[in-house]
Order: structure tokens, then C-alpha cells, then sequence
């Protein structure tokens, strides 16, 4: 492992569309499994750099909580976007001093991508973008190719990033693009934009095969039926209840239809 290569993890989003679970947590915080999705997104880039840094905004205290706590297996550089969130762009643009010249390796954090990113990094010239994507002609960002979270960009095309809210593929990914300096990697593993909370189910039944998640402190009452359900952590399920295509999170049940 080694720090020449910045590791940036994006975790500012409001998370608008997953409502009403980020109305109680930020999206980055929302678990896969028992794990937050953010915490899956550091030990992404943790295999390849040991320098990295996540920005924050909203959610900012909760998020600044959990990624400093004495017991975090990667404890973070954090970029606070105090008054707005600047976006993807933006938050590498407000990263440039920390980034300090070298390439950046950047994840979203509402992606569930099981990936191992290192033969994505090793494989790379230096020079070219280079954008990991999964083969989804229906949400194709390039032709039949979809964008899944990962992306390693060269110092020379992060120097001129500006702080000013903006998003990656407006600053620099078309440009590239047209100048045939983008470099696209297919992943051929599982990937969910944990984007709505159907969306956000399936990422959890992605990690457990399609069985029910039940987080740890979770009360499962007895003679109660769980189909295709997440359980946050402490969670509750009454005596026979029944939950089918759900997500229950404390006080709230969201139902997926």
C-alpha cells in the first residue's frame, strides 16, 4: 500500500431520493449489511492507498461522528463543505492542496461495489481518465456503458478544478471524452446505486444472497415472517409480523412495491 495516489471518497449528497430512510441517517451512513456505505467505500480505496479522505456536508456532524470514532478500521482526512455541497467536482477542486500533485482515486459512497480496485489502478497509464462501468445498455452513460463509482484521474486534470458547486463529466469527463483520453473499464461484478429504497434493498440482498438483512440489536419477535427485509441495527419486529419487501429503520417501515 502507499500514499502516493489520494483516495477521495464522496459522501456530501443529501440523499433526496432515498427519503424517507436519510430523513434518520445520511445516505453514507445507510448500511449494507451491518456496514455503513461509506465505511464499504474506504475499505475499497484502504486496498489500494492509505491516504484518504472523505467530504462531508450533509449529515456533517453525524458523518464527522462516525468517521473520526477511536475504534474506525480507516480514520479519514475530512473536507468540510460548510456552506454548500460543491459537488463532484467541486469537492476535488476544494481537495487541491490536500491532493498535493498526485493522481486521485475517487468512489461514491452510495455505490454497493464489491470491487477489488487494485488491478484497476495497476493496470492505468497515468495519464488517460480512467472510468470503471458496468454494461447497462438501458442507463448507458456511454453508449451502453454506465458509470458504477470508481474513477482514477491524473493530477494534471485535477490541478484546474475549481471549488465552485459543479460535477466531474461538465469539468472534464466530456472533454475527454471527445479527445479520446477516456478510459473505459468494464466490471463485471455486482454493483447498485443505492439511489431510492428499492435501489437500497437490493443492494442489501445483493450482499446476502437474497436472504433478509438483520442488523446487530435487532429484535425479531417470535412467529414473525421476514421476506426480502432489511432490519437496521436495533430494529424491531413485533410477535407475527410480517414484512415483505420492506426496510424497517427505527420508527419507520418503508415498503417496496
Amino acid at each position: 500500500m502507499t500514499d502516493s495516489v489520494a483516495g477521495v471518497v464522496l459522501a456530501a449528497g443529501a440523499g433526496t431520493r432515498l427519503r424517507p430512510l436519510t430523513r434518520l441517517r445520511p445516505k453514507a451512513l445507510c448500511p449494507v449489511g451491518d456496514t455503513p456505505l461509506v465505511d464499504h467505500a474506504l475499505a475499497r480505496l484502504s486496498a489500494v492507498t492509505s491516504s484518504v479522505a472523505v467530504n462531508v456536508h450533509h449529515g456533517r456532524l453525524l458523518m464527522e461522528a462516525h468517521l473520526t470514532r477511536p475504534e474506525a478500521a480507516v480514520v479519514p482526512h475530512l473536507s468540510v463543505e460548510e456552506d454548500r455541497a460543491r459537488g463532484t467536482s467541486g469537492a476535488l477542486g476544494l481537495l487541491r492542496e490536500w491532493i498535493d500533485g498526485r493522481p486521485v482515486l475517487v468512489t461514491n459512497a452510495d455505490a454497493w461495489l464489491p470491487a477489488d480496485l487494485v488491478p484497476f489502478v495497476e493496470g492505468w497509464d497515468g495519464e488517460r481518465i480512467r472510468l470503471l462501468c458496468v454494461h447497462d445498455p438501458s442507463r448507458g452513460d456511454f453508449g451502453p456503458l454506465r458509470y458504477c463509482g470508481a474513477a482514477l484521474m491524473p493530477w494534471t486534470c485535477v490541478a484546474g478544478l475549481g471549488a465552485e458547486p459543479s460535477g466531474l463529466y461538465e469539468t472534464t469527463w466530456a472533454a475527454a471524452r471527445l479527445d479520446g483520453r477516456l478510459d473505459l473499464v468494464t466490471h463485471d461484478g455486482p454493483f447498485v446505486d443505492c439511489g431510492t429504497p428499492a435501489d437500497y434493498l437490493a443492494a442489501n440482498l445483493a450482499w446476502s444472497g437474497g436472504a433478509s438483512v438483520v442488523g446487530s440489536d435487532a429484535v425479531v419477535g417470535t412467529g414473525s415472517r421476514l421476506v426480502r427485509t432489511v432490519l437496521w441495527p436495533g430494529a424491531e419486529v413485533r410477535p407475527g409480523e410480517q414484512l415483505v419487501d420492506a426496510v424497517r429503520a427505527g420508527p419507520l417501515t418503508v415498503l417496496v412495491r
